[in-house]
């Protein structure tokens, strides 16, 4: 066996990593000239590997657009060692894991995870994707119709539209402009021409030396290493170079443009964007992280803090946009209100003023540093992610850094290089900008092909460009101040935890505050929960916009007082619930309880302007409205909580009742929300108890002052017990149908959570498999493991371009009928590597301080005080045989008349189709929910 050490850097160990990471690392070249990093975790219970493969869209044949789309989608379907097509996401589903991969511009991203026991046998399937794959002329017709049916998807998504009218108006000799996706169109002819061109393509392309590998598990380096060489090393190297055009991404044609788009979806967005060479070579300094930290600022003198005084934007992000092999295109986007949409010129001038701004005053050695301060916080206190997460992302690094820099790459900032800074801003000009404005009003000529979209392109007139060019600031518009919420070197402490899991450490009348102290993961960084019940929180559709709206008001309210909070890593978030509202706030400790304090004045100030009430209620209504436009699945799955859920309430009614809302009305609710609330509270990190009993402390105080103590609010659900099958049909404008049979346990016991949970994971893979792969029902195919109010449940969903609602039910009752006969075949070996597969993803360790705490919460949300519901439920699951499954298919699902709910909604291409059967139809949602029974708790 050769293997080639760190050959960049010349030593094992050359790697930067965090001094928070506990994993072990090893760069190593195999004779073929594959780059491979492996990972050690000893911590870890399952094993993942990432192949990343230097090819995407921008290599299609002109000929054949989408063909490495198709091609990502054809090797998963077999190779000569593995010839079964369903076979590999069925061995990965078993085993307690998940698969995916992606197709990008330049790049091809393959990626699973599995129990580590079984990862060496994962690592044979997975490498002979790359070795010999089977590309079955049999499945060449039934993918490209799943290309298809990926694209047709699309159809009515605004960010696809938009990103096509973009190919269409660049350089059309620039790989960026190729249409990405791919669909029978482009993917047609004769099925064994087609498989010949993707062999070519595959043959061609695809090779050793353009691949990175990562593979992360508990095995020691020297192991993982032998895997490495053993299974990968005969990936063929045929010592490709990429070859793309030395063209421009914008010709003279392209350049100087403003486009007009029309969307789907309601919105009023300003793009103001700059070409730029290729950013790669500037990763070690970032310089445009640093420009677009200050073109984003969101603190009073902002660009954005003065476009929302004047009453013209409400939100602003820079530093956005496509990148490739020689060109960045970096983009400004701001979302505009209807005044500012009539003020187009206004907001570029303005626009040019700040980045003059930052030209003349704010390329500053201590401005850079405060970012790169920042970055290196974050990356000394790195918190770990999920392996499948970091497989997929170190993979992808390994095509992009240096060896030393594929952990590190992100998070370095080796100093402000003032003149490469400026010399980006000096191509942040009128003579270099194109503008987009996306917005229903906008008038537009022409149709983009693809996705139909209408847009119109026109020349920016050259009086505008030097108008703009001598843009001089205004003095209501400033650079930051320096950030006071930065906690320079940021330490934790090493008092231990005194319990292995949340315990109460301040109770009384109407609230109750749980701790415990983090002493695994080791940051100064803490998370905290606030959950406020109240009874006026939603017993009404209006009542529920109400409590949205006062969100929305109060996020608005405290952004520019927060920001500099957010940019040091305090980060929070509101949001409504069933019963009330609830406030999390992450980040480092040093000044948490600052930000709480903050947050907590703000909110109770309730000091709302009419004019930003009339912004944000109308971006609210536009938000719900929208919810019409969305693919028809996602309005399945909301509709679905919202008919089971007796304070959940469609968007469309709740917009309805908000419309003639007043201010007086909102602050009237605010008061009566916090006439009587409950307040459960979670503090979770690098907080000791003596800190969180005085917080507690402060909290009862304040909510004395205005509140009184309530009981904690009921959720109630929908009782399908003896209903029989239910259906509830949504008229939705899209092509695609869609349907969910979702199915209700009646209790909510550790028997039922398991029964169900292993339900989902045993039918899963071969519910894909048979439904999309086979027969070609839809893209988005699947079931789901879906609790609701605590009681478990199990849903099966299909979007189809090509089959009606009918048709798709009785695929699910087929598939369901039937399946009792595989289980039948599983034999014992397989049942209980199934079994065992779940219970590892049940029990799988937490990876970082924030999925511990979410964690935390959820059983706090599931009343799981003693945080053990977990261990009971593997403790049933361990018990189940096949023989239980099967009587509970028979007894709960076979039949058509099970109890059961229905969603659906149908195609405007499957009007014509045979209706769905006749059973019990839901068509008063009102009284359907006020009459039937519930669950209570």
């Amino acid at each position: 066996m050769t293997i080639k050490p760190d050959t960049a850097q010349n030593k094992l160990n050359s790697i930067v990593t965090s001094p928070n990471d506990h994993r072990q690392y090893r760069h190593i070249v195999l004779d073929n000239a594959l780059r491979v990093l492996l990972v050690e975790d000893k911590a870890a219970t399952q094993a993942a590997a990432s192949m990343t493969v230097s090819v995407g869209h921008f290599d299609d044949p002109i000929s054949r657009p989408g063909m490495a789309h198709f091609l990502e989608h054809m090797l998963f379907l077999g190779t000569d060692k593995f010839p079964d097509s369903g076979e590999y996401h069925q061995f990965i589903n078993q085993h307690g894991g998940s698969n995916n991969a992606w197709t990008g511009t330049e790049q091809t991203n393959f990626f699973y995870s599995i129990d580590a026991d079984h990862f060496e046998e994962s690592l044979d399937r997975f490498s002979q994707f790359f070795i010999a794959p089977k590309f079955d002329l049999e499945l060449v017709d039934r993918e490209r119709h799943a290309i298809d049916s990926e694209y047709s998807l699309k159809l009515k998504d605004d960010i696809r539209r938009v990103y096509q009218v973009q190919k269409e108006s660049v350089n059309p000799g620039h790989p960026f402009s190729k249409f990405s996706v791919g669909n029978l169109q482009t993917l047609a002819g004769n099925e064994a021409e087609v498989r010949q061109e993707l062999l070519d393509f595959y043959q061609s392309k695809y090779s050793a030396n353009i691949m990175t590998l990562c593979l992360v598990s508990p095995l020691s380096l020297d192991a993982q290493a032998e895997y490495a060489e053993h299974f990968f090393s005969t990936i063929n190297n045929r010592n490709v170079k990429a070859s793309y055009p030395d063209t421009p991404y914008l010709d003279d044609n392209a350049k100087l443009k403003h486009i007009n788009i029309a969307p789907v979806k309601d919105q009023k967005r300003l793009n103001i964007s700059f070409e730029l060479p290729c950013i790669e070579p500037f990763y070690q300094r970032k310089p445009l992280t640093f420009i677009s930290h200050l073109l984003g600022n969101e603190s009073p003198g902002s660009l954005l803090s003065y476009l929302k005084e004047q009453g013209l934007a409400n939100n602003l992000s820079a530093g956005g946009g496509v990148n490739g092999y020689n060109f960045k295109d970096y983009s400004i986007s701001i979302q505009l209100t209807e005044k500012g949409l009539q003020q187009i010129d206004s907001i570029i001038e303005c626009t040019f003023e700040y980045i003059q701004l930052i030209r003349t005053s704010g390329i500053e050695s201590w401005r850079y540093d405060e970012r790169a301060s920042l970055l290196s916080t974050a990356f000394k206190y790195q918190e770990q992610i999920k392996i499948l997460d970091l497989a997929s992302h170190l993979s992808i690094n390994m095509q992009h850094y240096e060896v030393e820099d594929i952990v590190f790459g992100d998070y370095r900032m080796d100093g402000l290089d003032a003149d490469e800074a400026l010399a980006l801003l000096a191509m942040f000009v009128p003579s270099n900008m194109r503008t987009q404005l996306v917005s229903r009003e906008v008038s537009t000529n022409q149709q983009a092909k693809w996705y139909f979209t209408p847009y119109s392109i026109e020349e920016i007139p050259e009086t505008k460009i030097a108008l703009w060019q001598q843009a001089e600031p205004r003095k209501e518009l400033s650079l930051p101040t320096k950030n006071p919420f930065i906690v320079s070197d940021p330490q934790s402490r090493i008092e231990s935890s005194k319990s292995d899991v949340p315990v109460v450490v301040a109770e009384d009348e109407g609230y109750r505050i749980w701790h415990r102290k983090d002493d695994e993961f080791n940051v100064p960084k803490g998370h905290l929960y606030l959950s406020l019940d109240s009874e006026n929180a939603s017993p009404t559709p209006k009542h529920a916009a109400l409590t949205r709206l006062y969100v929305e008001m109060v996020l608005d309210y405290l952004t520019e007082s927060t920001y500099q909070a957010e940019v040091a890593g305090l980060n929070y978030n509101i949001y409504p619930h069933q019963g009330g509202i609830t406030l999390h706030l992450t980040g480092f400790t040093g000044n948490q309880e600052t930000l709480l304090a903050l947050v907590i004045d703000k909110a109770r100030e309730r000091n709302f302007t009419q004019d930003r009430f009339k912004l944000i209620k109308k971006q609210l209504l536009r938000s719900w409205t929208n919810v019409a436009q969305a693919k028809p699945i996602a309005q399945l799955f909301s509709s679905l909580t919202v008919t089971l859920q007796k304070r959940s309430y469609e968007p469309a009614k709740m917009a309805e009742m908000l419309e003639d809302v007043t201010l007086d009305e909102l602050h009237d609710h605010v008061s009566a929300f916090y006439e009587k609330i409950y307040v459960e509270g979670l503090v979770y990190g690098d907080w000791l108890v003596s800190e969180t009993q005085q917080l507690a402390k402060r909290l009862k105080l304040v909510l004395s002052l205005v509140t009184k103590p309530s009981s904690e609010s009921s959720r109630e659900l929908i009782n399908l017990t003896d209903r029989g099958t239910l259906m509830r049909e949504l008229s939705v404008e899209h092509q695609d149908s869609a349907i969910i049979v979702y199915y209700q346990s009646n209790e909510t016991t550790a028997h039922n959570i398991g029964l169900f949970s292993l339900l989902n994971h045993t039918m899963s893979s071969t519910f894909f498999h048979e439904l999309r792969t086979e027969k070609q029902l839809g893209y988005m195919v699947g079931t789901g493991y879906l609790p609701l109010n605590r009681h478990p449940g199990m849903i099966f969903y299909i979007q189809s371009p090509t089959t009606g609602p009918r048709k798709l039910l009785e695929a699910i009752d087929e598939f369901i009928a039937d399946f009792n006969y595989a289980v039948m075949q599983i034999t014992k070996e397989q049942w209980e590597a199934t079994k065992l597969g779940l219970i590892n993803q049940i029990l799988e360790k937490d990876a970082n301080l924030k999925s511990r705490s979410q964690r935390y919460w959820v059983c706090l949300g599931n009343r799981d005080y003693d945080f053990k519901q977990r261990e009971r439920v593997v403790e049933e699951i361990k018990q189940f045989t096949r023989a239980d499954l099967i009587k509970f298919i028979v007894s709960n699902m076979r039949s058509k008349h099970s109890d059961r709910l229905v969603m659906f909604n149908a195609g405007e291409q499957h009007n014509q189709l045979e209706p769905m059967p006749t059973a019990q139809v839901i068509t008063d949602l009102k009284g359907f929910k006020h009459n039937a029974d519930k669950f209570e708790f």
